[in-house]
């Protein structure tokens, strides 16, 4: 007779080959790239947005840029510079395109977690008729200030100098100034 139990082999051919609580390398990996992609394709969406972007065009971009992101992970050293510099240079490629426009078709799902959250969303976002207003330079520097990157951090990532990131800081800063003083005017 065996004494040999059948469970027991079931048992060791399962067993995990690594102690519980240790991952792999790929695992480690997804793990930060899940957070950073969870904490920053919203903020990402709104940079575009803030740029000029559609909502569906920003939210295109945004999550192009963010699977780029993902091949790319273990060789980017800054993160949140390096999605906002990419999805900054799509945006700039998508409207330098000569392509004609296609309808846009309405994707399943979204990143935006209602579809009405568009409109309310944009009802929060005072500043995006301002921003839509102001010259291509101006908004792409105040969209990465309002992303949270300071004149030097958007001087480096840009390759621009930094006194040009200021003197157009400080344009849009003051059309912006103008632009609240007018519309209290109005009130």
């Amino acid at each position: 007779m065996n004494d040999h139990d059948p469970a027991d082999a079931t048992e060791q051919r399962t067993a995990p080959l690594r102690p519980p609580g240790q991952h792999t390398t790929r695992q480690r990996t997804d793990e930060e790239f899940s957070a950073f992609y969870r904490d920053n394709i919203r903020p990402l969406t709104g940079f575009l947005i803030n740029h000029g972007a559609s909502v569906q065009t920003a939210a295109d971009i945004a999550q192009e840029t963010m699977t780029h992101a993902y091949r790319r992970w273990d060789d980017i050293t800054h993160p949140k510079a390096w999605v906002h510099k990419a999805a900054s240079r799509a945006l700039v490629r998508k409207i330098a395109s000569v392509e004609e426009p296609v309808e846009e078709v309405p994707e399943p799902t979204s990143l935006i977690p209602r579809p009405d959250a568009i409109a309310e969303w944009e009802a929060q976002h005072d500043a995006l008729p301002l921003l839509r207003s102001l010259p291509p330079k101006q908004r792409q520097v105040l969209a990465w200030t309002l992303a949270g990157f300071t004149p030097t951090d958007i001087a480096d990532h840009l390759d621009l100098p930094a006194e040009n990131v200021r003197a157009n800081l400080k344009k849009a800063r003051r059309t912006a100034a103008d632009y609240l003083k007018t519309r209290e005017e109005e009130q």
